[in-house]
């Protein structure tokens, strides 16, 4: 026991002793140590490592400072473009609108002008119909007068309303006969029914082949076709004797001997024509008697010079020339001079010959 006793304060100087030959020890108090002794110094190359690592750190700081700054001057510059650019631009539509606003109250003006003649134009014209009205009732006022005046007077008895009403029966009566009639209302001494008959002509237009001509000509050289121009029609396209050329003749012996007076030339109507370029224009008529004289002293008539004119009806009469007198015919001529325009051929849809019989009595003749 007392040998320990003895170790303990030994062990104090040793201790007191080891801190007096450590002068660079020092005693450490911190929030950790309560009285105790604290830990020696880092080494120097960790302070140095600390020291340039805040180091590096400070100088990334100050470049990003100094990159900041200068994206901040060069967004300051920027920003005055942009607002010297804008600026310019303000200006531009400024100006812009002025003009448009000149060229805007330019044209106000123009229009504010028209609307004014226009206004002045309408104010002149509603003058023009108010006096035209103001015309018109005073005539309407007249008219009322008028007709009160004729309202007073008989203007039609009942008799003379009745013969007008069978006068006017007996020209549609006569109209009605007139057409049923043959559409002239005269005797036609040329109809082929009668005994009318073609006796010469000239070349006939012949459609097709060649041989037709053998088959249709009759041993009088006639052809058999030309009695067309001797029937009714009735209004048929095509149903015609053509001639060749744009000129020809026709002689036709009349049913018996008459004193002509007149001679009608029919052709196709406008309304059903295919052309009626082929139509005779330029016409003579010529007549005679045979067999009362011999071949050398027949006296020949020139009995109708025409024209037909296709802007007339396409039925048209032409009375017989009056220095004929009472010649007696039984023979007529029509020589067609020229057609409408057809080179090739001339169409003769109907001739029709008119006039009367002479009456004989104990061998003496009366017209």
């Amino acid at each position: 026991m007392s040998t320990s006793s003895d170790s303990i304060p030994g062990n104090t100087e040793v201790r007191r002793r080891a801190v007096e030959r450590r002068p660079n020890m020092e005693l450490l108090a911190g929030n950790g140590g309560r009285g105790g002794i604290g830990k020696p110094n880092r080494p120097q190359w960790v302070i140095f490592c600390k020291n340039l690592v805040l180091l590096i750190v400070i100088a990334v700081l100050v470049e990003m400072i100094c990159k900041l700054a200068l994206k901040s001057a060069d967004s300051s510059r920027g920003s005055s473009a942009v607002v010297r650019d804008f600026e310019r631009r303000l200006v531009n539509v400024e100006s812009f609108v002025q003009t448009m606003a000149t060229c805007m109250q330019h044209r106000a003006n123009v229009v504010d002008r028209k609307f004014e003649d226009l206004k002045n134009e309408i104010e002149e014209k509603v003058a023009e119909v108010n006096h035209g009205f103001e015309e018109l009732d005073s005539k309407s006022k007249m008219l009322e007068k008028k007709l009160g005046e004729l309202g007073a007077v008989e203007f039609l008895r009942k008799e003379d309303l009745d013969e007008f009403r069978l006068i006017a029966r007996d020209v549609v009566e006569n109209e009605l006969q007139r057409f049923g009639a043959d559409g002239v209302g005269r005797v036609d001494y040329a109809l082929s029914a009668g005994g009318g008959m073609v006796v010469r002509h000239s070349e006939p237009f012949i459609f097709g082949k060649g041989r037709r001509w053998f088959q249709k000509i009759s041993l009088t050289r006639v052809y058999k076709d030309s009695e067309k121009m001797l029937k009714p029609s009735f209004g048929e396209s095509g149903e015609c004797f053509p001639l060749k050329g744009d000129s020809g003749f026709v002689e036709i012996r009349l049913r018996t001997t008459i004193i002509p007076e007149a001679v009608t030339l029919e052709h196709v109507d406008k309304a059903v024509a295919y052309d009626r370029s082929s139509a005779p224009r330029n016409c003579r008529v010529y007549g005679w008697h045979e067999g009362l004289q011999s071949v050398e002293t027949v006296k020949i008539f020139l009995l109708a010079e025409f024209t037909y004119d296709l802007e007339k009806s396409n039925v048209q009469t032409f009375n017989v020339l009056d220095l004929i007198g009472s010649a007696l015919v039984n023979t007529v001529r029509l020589h067609v001079e020229s057609n409408h325009g057809n080179p090739f051929h001339t169409c003769i849809y109907r001739l029709r010959v008119h006039g009367h019989e002479p009456i004989f009595n104990n061998g003496d003749m009366y017209f």
